[in-house]
């Protein structure tokens, strides 16, 4: 047996020890703790992937010697060993980067929880990505829910308080719904493992048994993951939630929790409904339209707002809107390109948190557009990171932001009814996505009227700029070399 298979349970196993060991230890001590288990977890994932690539098949691995239903299983495949090196990798960016704010932002006395609640959404991460036991992904949705909370309410700033508890009631009712529609179908089928109630809902969805319910339970857990990732109309959380955490939480709520649920949902209706009964079920067209209108009103949004952070934020409700799109689109290529776009998101909007953290700091702190004017070239290294983000969300070459959008295109284009709605809407968003990152890179490269308190020096941001470089490495590679991705995804998708 070879010994990489044991990683997935060590690394969650790992976090979850780590997170204690966090909250006992100083801050200094703790950040370190938090970098050498974001290290472990990405090389861990590095080696399963190479593995479950090399192989072409997934593999279960059983914890304990207890069969179903007392029993509780891992599902490990190349896909979940690329999301699980994704979300790894940006955590441990996002931790790295933004350790100037970290510093500045909270107490030397909160400093070692915030780092005991980042090894929680490490463990939380890992576990919506491998799980293949309904209650257990629901436990640990729970976990990250309130080490998300911890992580946003840790900065006693501004309206850090009310952001959390907005986030907290969206969060709960997600959570919430999703705990019904899991009782439902436990109800049902008497199963909590993935492949048992697959076969369970087969059967039962075509002898037409128990539909409505089914139906119910379907509605139910997906609407859950779907309010809790921020789909359009439920994003209303995510200006005051991003904008007044610290960047590096920013980053961690926008490019991997809603991410993470994501994922989850997609867990389910390949491995729990099938994607026949869920696209029978016509829940598709319902993504489809949300999916459709987030897009729109995210953007929209974005545009109207003159605050730097409140902007990228929106920008991510619309952002979450062309992966529900996806997956209303089709259970091969719509799914496909919601992939790729989960993987450009959870790299690129991290880089704009963190950078459009570093351009405010040059003005001491400040937010608005006017007061960023001429940032980038007194923050040279920020400046060109907001500015390859901001490309990458556009979808200009040779990013992942065009390999996802030209994905979108393709699986509109091999989608008889709903081609035409779709080509529309992604015009519409590339442009007015172009309208705002525009209007926002002219403003931080145009030249203050005012005179500027000096260039920041590279010495003085060397975590931020490793992070950045690193996360721009990432983007431009997988935009140029973006077939083995696109190969491996939809191979994946087959095993899914």
């Amino acid at each position: 047996m070879n010994f990489s298979l044991n990683f997935p349970l060590f690394t969650i196993v790992l976090s979850l020890t780590f997170s204690v060991a966090s909250a006992l230890l100083p801050r200094k001590a703790a950040r370190i703790l938090s970098i050498v288990l974001g290290s472990i977890a990405a090389a861990a994932s590095a080696a399963v992937l190479l593995y479950t690539a090399s192989t072409g098949e997934s593999y279960f691995y059983r914890m304990g010697h207890f069969p179903h239903p007392f029993g509780n299983e891992l599902k490990i495949g190349a896909l979940e060993a690329l999301f699980s090196l994704a979300f790894a990798l940006v955590l441990l960016s996002c931790v790295i980067g933004g350790k100037k704010q970290l510093r500045a932002d909270l107490s030397e006395k909160t400093s070692n929880l915030y780092y005991a609640m980042i090894d929680l959404i490490e463990a939380a991460l890992l576990v919506l990505v491998y799980t293949n036991d309904l209650f257990t992904g629901y436990v640990f949705i729970e976990i990250c829910t309130l080490a998300s909370c911890g992580i946003l309410l840790i900065r006693q700033v501004g309206r850090t308080t009310l952001a959390s508890v907005r986030y907290m009631i969206f969060s709960l009712v997600g959570s919430g719904l999703f705990l019904f529609g899991v009782i439902l179908l436990y109800q049902i089928t008497g199963h909590l493992l993935m492949p048992n109630l697959k076969e369970s809902v087969a059967a039962l969805w075509e002898s037409g048994t128990y539909r409505v319910p089914l139906l119910a339970a379907m509605i139910l857990t997906l609407t859950g993951l779907a309010i809790k990732s921020g789909l359009f109309p439920f994003h209303f959380w995510m200006p005051d939630t991003y904008g007044c955490a610290t960047p590096a939480s920013s980053g961690v709520l926008s490019g991997l929790i809603s991410k993470g649920y994501i994922f989850l949902l997609l867990k389910l209706v390949f491995d729990v409904y099938g994607a026949g009964v869920f696209y029978q079920s016509g829940l598709q067209n319902v993504f489809y339209v949300l999916g459709f209108a987030g897009m729109i009103v995210g953007s929209v949004s974005a545009m109207r707002e003159n605050d730097i952070f409140r902007m990228i934020a929106y920008s991510s409700a619309a952002q979450i809107g062309y992966i529900y799109l996806g997956i209303g689109i089709s259970p091969a290529f719509g799914v496909c390109a919601a992939l790729f776009h989960i993987l450009t998101h959870a790299v690129t909007k991290p880089l704009l948190f963190l950078s459009a953290a570093q351009l405010c700091e040059t003005v001491g702190g400040k937010k608005r557009f006017q007061e960023l004017q001429g940032t980038a070239h007194f923050n040279r290294i920020a400046g060109f990171a907001f500015t390859v983000g901001a490309l990458s969300m556009i979808g200009i070459p040779p990013t992942m932001g065009f390999i996802s959008k030209y994905l979108f295109a393709v699986s509109a284009f091999r989608s008889d009814f709903k081609m035409i709605p779709t080509l529309i809407v992604l015009a519409v968003s590339t442009v007015l996505n172009t309208v705002y990152f525009a209007r926002t890179l002219i403003r931080i490269y145009n030249y203050p009227e005012k005179t500027h308190p000096g260039r920041i020096s590279l010495s003085s941001q060397r975590p931020f700029a490793f992070s950045a470089f690193f996360l721009i490495a990432i983007n431009l590679a997988a935009g140029i070399a973006s077939q083995p991705l696109i190969n491996l995804l939809d191979q994946s998708l087959n095993l899914f």
